[in-house]
C-alpha cells in the first residue's frame, strides 16, 4: 500500500493535516496557500503553537482548528496528533534530547498516523560542498548533534518521513529549487521560503512524493556562492 493510500484510507474525504510551530514564516505560506489554493480546497488544517491568539485570524475559518501545544509535552503532542492524517513540523529539533521528535513518532504510532514531514537543516550528512559546507558547518555545528539524531529517529521508525533540510532563506517571492535526496551533494546554498513551503505542498498534493528520504531544495542559481545570498 503506498504513502497515499494509507493516507486517504479514512472515513471522511479529504486530509487532515497538522501544522506544530505553525507561527512559523514558512508554516504560514503554507497555511495561506492551502486555504486559498483550489487544489487545496478538502484540506483541513489544524494549526499547534505554544500562543493559540496569534493565530487568532484564521481560527473562524470552517477548515481551520488552532489549539495550543507544546512539542516538548508528551500528552500536548499526542491530543494534536489524534485524528490526524499528516503531521508537518515546522521547526528544528535542537534539544539535544530530541524531546520534540521522540514525542511526535510516539504519538503517531500510537494515534496511527503516518506521514510526517520534518524540517532540519542542511549539512547533517556532510552533503554540502566547498568553501560553503566548511562556512555552514561552523555556523550549525552547536546544534549539528541533535539535528543529525532528529533526522535518525525518523528513519529509524515505522513513519513514512520527509525530512526537509533547509537552505539559508531569503523572503524572495520567486519559487525556484532544485530538489536533492539525501546521497546527493546539496545543490544551491539559499533558497525562498516560498520555495520551502512550495516542497511542503508537493508532499500535501502527493504524499508519496519525496516519502523515506531525507531531500534538500536550493536556488541552483546560487551554487558556487560562498555565503548566503538574501
Amino acid at each position: 500500500m503506498t504513502v497515499s493510500e494509507l493516507t486517504a484510507n479514512k472515513e471522511e474525504p479529504g486530509m487532515k493535516l497538522l501544522i506544530l510551530a505553525a507561527n512559523g514564516q514558512i508554516a504560514r505560506i503554507v497555511e495561506q496557500r492551502i486555504l486559498n489554493e483550489p487544489q487545496f480546497s478538502d484540506v483541513e488544517l489544524t494549526l499547534g503553537l505554544r500562543r493559540a491568539e496569534r493565530l487568532s485570524a484564521l481560527a473562524s475559518n470552517p477548515r481551520v482548528t488552532v489549539i495550543e501545544t507544546d512539542l516538548e509535552d508528551a500528552a500536548s503532542v499526542g491530543r494534536a496528533v489524534a485524528g490526524q492524517d499528516m503531521v508537518f513540523v515546522a521547526v528544528v529539533d535542537h534539544d539535544r534530547d530530541n524531546r520534540m521528535t521522540k514525542n511526535v513518532i510516539t504519538a503517531m504510532q500510537a494515534h496511527h498516523v503516518h506521514r510526517i514531514i520534518f524540517t532540519n537543516i542542511l549539512g547533517i550528512y556532510n552533503e554540502v560542498p566547498g568553501e560553503f559546507g566548511r562556512w555552514n558547518l561552523a555556523q550549525v555545528r552547536s546544534g549539528l548533534a541533535a539535528a543529525q539524531q532528529s533526522d535518525q529517529l525518523l528513519a529509524e521508525s515505522d513513519l513514512a518521513y520527509t525530512t526537509l533540510r533547509l537552505p539559508w532563506l531569503n523572503n524572495r517571492d520567486e519559487v525556484k529549487y532544485t530538489v536533492t535526496t539525501r546521497n546527493e551533494p546539496y545543490v544551491g546554498v539559499s533558497g525562498s521560503r516560498q520555495s520551502v513551503a512550495d516542497v511542503v505542498l508537493k508532499i500535501v498534493a502527493d504524499p508519496d512524493f519525496a516519502a523515506n528520504d531525507s531531500i534538500g531544495m536550493a536556488d541552483p542559481d546560487t551554487q558556487g556562492e560562498d555565503r548566503p545570498v538574501y
